[in-house]
C-alpha cells in the first residue's frame, strides 16, 4: 500500500504535470472516433516537415528570427502533436541579437538516418545549415554551414543505396537572383559539406512558377522531388520523379486546392508505415493565422503518389476536411500547450522570443510562481516595438481563443511600462504604465509597424491599484477586442476592435513585453502570474 506521504507526493507530482499540461483548451483535430479534421495544428508550423523513428514521429517547421529555433514535435499517431524540444536553443553570434524579421530558419528537412537525427534548412543571407542528434528530446549539435551561400533555400537530403548523398535545394529571387530552379548538389558522407557545384535539375519557368520547397525521397527505383509551385496563397504540390537522381523529370499535380477552402495547399513532407499507407503532412497560408498543418492521405498509384481526395480520378487530388486516422495505435488526444501557469523553473515550451535573449531579461526563480519580466531600454531610432528584442510570444493556437493575464506591476518605475501584445505587422496592445501616482490602463494600435510608424492611443483609464488583469478575444478572422480587469471578475471593454495582422512570413503572435523609458539607471519589473487560453465567452 502507498503511505499517506506517498500519495500526497504523487497528486502535487500530477497537479505538477497538470499546470505545465501539453493540452490545449481551444483546438483539437481528434474526434475522438477514429477520425481527424483538419487542420492537424491550427498554428503557424510553416513549411513543416516529418520523419518517422520506429513508432514515433516527429516534426519541425521554418522559425525564421524566433529563438529557440527549430521546434521539434512528437506523435505517435500523426494527428495528436506535443512540443517536446527545440534543435537550436539559441544562434550564437550577435547576427540575432536583434530581431531579424522574415529572415534566419528558412523551410528546414527533418531526417533519421542509420539512427541519427539530421535537419537541414536554409538561411537566405548564410548558406546551408545542418543539426544532429540521436535523442530529438535532447541535445542537438551545434550549427553546421555546410554550403556557404547567398539565396540557397529551402535543402533536403537523400542518403541512396551506395552510400552516396545529395541535397536539393531552391533559390531565393531576392538574393540569388533567381528562382524557380531546383538544384542538386552531392555532399560528403558525413553530410556536411559539399562535393561539387551542383546540378540544375528542373526548371520551372514555363509550367511551375516559383517552384520551391523540394523533399527529396526514392522508393521503388524512383527518384522522387516533392515540391510545390504557384506560390504560397494559390500553388500545388507537383511530384518530380526520375530513374536518374540528375533527371530528366518527369512531373504531375498531385494535390491543388481544388473544389475546397484549403487555398494553397503548400509544401510538406511524407512519411510511410509498415502497413503500406502513406501520409503527407503540409501547410495551408491562412494570413494573421500564419501556415497551419493539414494531414493528407496519400495513395500510390502507377508509382505516382495521389494526395488526399481524388473525385474525379484525374490523379490530382484536394485537401480533405474529415478523414479516418492512419492505421496506428489510438492515443489520447494532444497537442501543442498554450496556457503557461509560470510554475516551472523554466518558460513553457510555446514561447519564442524576438531575438536571442540575454541574461536578466526574466527569471522564474526569485518569484517562484509567476514570471517575472524585467524592463528593457528601446532600441535607438525606435518609434514602436517592431525591433524590440525582448518581446516574448506565442503562435495563434486556434481559430478563436481568449488570453487572459494577471500581472502585478508594483515594481515598475515610473515611466516603464508592461503589457499584451497582439503583433504583426500592425500590433495592438493592452498597455500598463506607470504613473507618479498610479498606473495608465492603455488600449493602443501600431499600423504598418514594419515601417517605423508610431504606435497610437485608443483609450485609456486610471487607477491605483498594482495588480491588474489583462485579457485579448480573438474571434474568426483575428478580430481582436481587448479587455481588462481590477478584480479579475468584472471585465471592461477598452478601446476599438483590432484586425490581427500576419508578420514577415509568419502569422500574428500573442506575446508579453517589459519596456523601460530610458536607456540608463535600475530597471523595474512586472511579475506575470498567468497566461491563460480559454475559449471565447
Amino acid at each position: 500500500m502507498h503511505s499517506k506521504k506517498h500519495l500526497i507526493l504523487l497528486l502535487l507530482l500530477q497537479l505538477s504535470m497538470l499546470s505545465y499540461s501539453q493540452t490545449s483548451g481551444v483546438w483539437s483535430p481528434d474526434n475522438e472516433d477514429d477520425t481527424f479534421t483538419n487542420p492537424i495544428i491550427h498554428a503557424d508550423y510553416s513549411d513543416p516537415d516529418i520523419c518517422r523513428a520506429g513508432d514515433d514521429f516527429y516534426m519541425t517547421s521554418s522559425s525564421f528570427n524566433s529563438v529557440p529555433g527549430l521546434p521539434i514535435l512528437h506523435s505517435t499517431d500523426l494527428v495528436n502533436w506535443k512540443i517536446i524540444n527545440y534543435a537550436v536553443p539559441t544562434f550564437p553570434g550577435s547576427y540575432y541579437d536583434i530581431p531579424q524579421h522574415g529572415n534566419g530558419v528558412w523551410a528546414p528537412c527533418l531526417r533519421f538516418h542509420n539512427g541519427t537525427f539530421y535537419i537541414y534548412w536554409g538561411d537566405p543571407d548564410r548558406g546551408i545549415y545542418m543539426v544532429q542528434t540521436k535523442d530529438p528530446a535532447g541535445d542537438w549539435s551545434a550549427p553546421i554551414l555546410v554550403k556557404k551561400a547567398y539565396g540557397n533555400i529551402d535543402p533536403s537530403p537523400l542518403w541512396d543505396d551506395d552510400g552516396r548523398v545529395y541535397l536539393v535545394h531552391a533559390f531565393a529571387h531576392s538574393r540569388a537572383g533567381i528562382k524557380s530552379t531546383l538544384q542538386v548538389v552531392e555532399l560528403k558522407p558525413e553530410g556536411d559539406e559539399i562535393l561539387d557545384k551542383g546540378v540544375i535539375v528542373f526548371d520551372g519557368h514555363e509550367n511551375h512558377e516559383t517552384i520551391e520547397g523540394p523533399k527529396f525521397y526514392k522508393r521503388n527505383g524512383y527518384y522522387y522531388i516533392f515540391a510545390p509551385a504557384g506560390g504560397v496563397p494559390t500553388g500545388w504540390q507537383l511530384i518530380l520523379r526520375s530513374k536518374n537522381i540528375y533527371g530528366p523529370y518527369e512531373e504531375k499535380i498531385v494535390l491543388a486546392q481544388g473544389n475546397t477552402e484549403i487555398n494553397g495547399p503548400h509544401q510538406g513532407g511524407m512519411v510511410e508505415l509498415d502497413n503500406g499507407e502513406s501520409w503527407f503532412v503540409h501547410f495551408q497560408d491562412k494570413e494573421a493565422y500564419g501556415r497551419i498543418v493539414h494531414l493528407e492521405p496519400v495513395n500510390w498509384v502507377n508509382d505516382w503518389p495521389i494526395m488526399g481526395n481524388d473525385p474525379d480520378e484525374d490523379g490530382t487530388g484536394e485537401p480533405v476536411i474529415t478523414f479516418k486516422k492512419p492505421s496506428l495505435p489510438k492515443t489520447k488526444p494532444v497537442n501543442p500547450a498554450d496556457t503557461d501557469e509560470f510554475n516551472e523553473p523554466k518558460l513553457g515550451l510555446q514561447w519564442q522570443w524576438s531575438a536571442n535573449p540575454q541574461p536578466g531579461w526574466y527569471d522564474l526563480t526569485s518569484n517562484p510562481g509567476s514570471l517575472k519580466l524585467n524592463t528593457q531600454p528601446a532600441p535607438e531610432m525606435a518609434t514602436n516595438l517592431w525591433m524590440q528584442p525582448n518581446l516574448l510570444f506565442q503562435k495563434f493556437p486556434a481559430l478563436e481563443f481568449s488570453n487572459s493575464v494577471k500581472v502585478d506591476v508594483a515594481n515598475l518605475k515610473v515611466g516603464e511600462e508592461t503589457g499584451l501584445l497582439i503583433f504583426g505587422r500592425d500590433y495592438a496592445s493592452l498597455t500598463i504604465k506607470a504613473l507618479d501616482n498610479g498606473y495608465s490602463v492603455e488600449q493602443r494600435v501600431c499600423k504598418s509597424a514594419d515601417k517605423n510608424i508610431p504606435e497610437t492611443l485608443n483609450e485609456k483609464v486610471s487607477t491605483t491599484k498594482s495588480v491588474i488583469y489583462l485579457k485579448s478575444d480573438i474571434t474568426d478572422g483575428g478580430i481582436t477586442q481587448f479587455k481588462y480587469s481590477l478584480d479579475g471578475k468584472k471585465y471592461i471593454n477598452i478601446g476599438q476592435p483590432f484586425k490581427a495582422r500576419e508578420g514577415k512570413w509568419v502569422g500574428a503572435k500573442s506575446g508579453l513585453y517589459a519596456l523601460k523609458s530610458k536607456s540608463t539607471g535600475i530597471s523595474g519589473f512586472a511579475l506575470i502570474d498567468w497566461f491563460r487560453v480559454k475559449p471565447v465567452n
